[in-house]
């Protein structure tokens, strides 16, 4: 089976270790960077299965990024998206589904919704497995 790899844009190092080290428990790969302009220069750089982005960040934020990866010319503008954010539901849930995001998950994060999330989003069977 192929290893996923997945990016990680998320401004606070601890959310970005603790991310890693979950998806680092099923066996993924997981490149980190702490703003959008960083991550979407790895997305130009490195191939990815899925996308985490964090809503608040300095700079750009994730709506941007959501934005500007939708807005590619190439495969990657269908990479699925996932939305990490403290804001919770409600209207900012629904912006970032109209900005492209395929899913929002709020912190913090859950393991067992983490994986079911990306799982479901991948056609993994539903769920990705220890």
């Amino acid at each position: 089976m192929r290893q996923l790899r997945f990016l990680c844009i998320e401004d606070d190092a601890l959310n970005r270790r603790v991310l890693s080290d979950m998806l680092n428990v099923a066996g993924a790969v997981t490149d980190e960077c702490v703003n959008g302009e960083d991550g979407l220069a790895q997305l130009d750089a490195k191939e990815f299965d899925c996308v985490l982005v964090d809503l608040r960040m300095p700079g750009m934020d994730g709506h941007t990024v959501i934005e500007r990866i939708r807005g590619r010319g190439d495969a990657k503008a269908r990479l699925p998206i996932v939305v990490i954010t403290a804001e919770g539901s409600g209207p900012g849930t629904v912006r970032c589904l109209h900005s492209g995001a395929d899913r929002v998950l709020g912190k913090p994060v859950v393991m067992d919704e983490l994986f079911k999330c990306i799982g479901e989003i991948l056609g993994a069977g539903g769920a990705l497995v220890m």
